[in-house]
């Protein structure tokens, strides 16, 4: 039997999302893990800014 592809495990389909496009300039919408670095971007709550990777946790003030 042949087995289907789900996809690549980890990816996120929705990371066109994390980009916002101004004429010929990109800018991120979401923060930067700076653990991490560049490419992991950290989920944003109504208090704080997480890393679903490392677990880094910064609180807005």
């Amino acid at each position: 039997m042949p087995v289907e592809k789900k996809g690549k495990k980890g990816s996120s389909p929705s990371i066109a999302s994390y980009y916002k496009v101004d004429g010929d300039k990109t800018s991120r919408t979401r923060k930067v893990c700076s653990r991490c670095g560049k490419g992991t971007f950290m989920a944003q709550h109504k208090d704080r800014n997480t890393c679903g990777k490392c677990g880094l946790t910064e609180f807005n003030q």
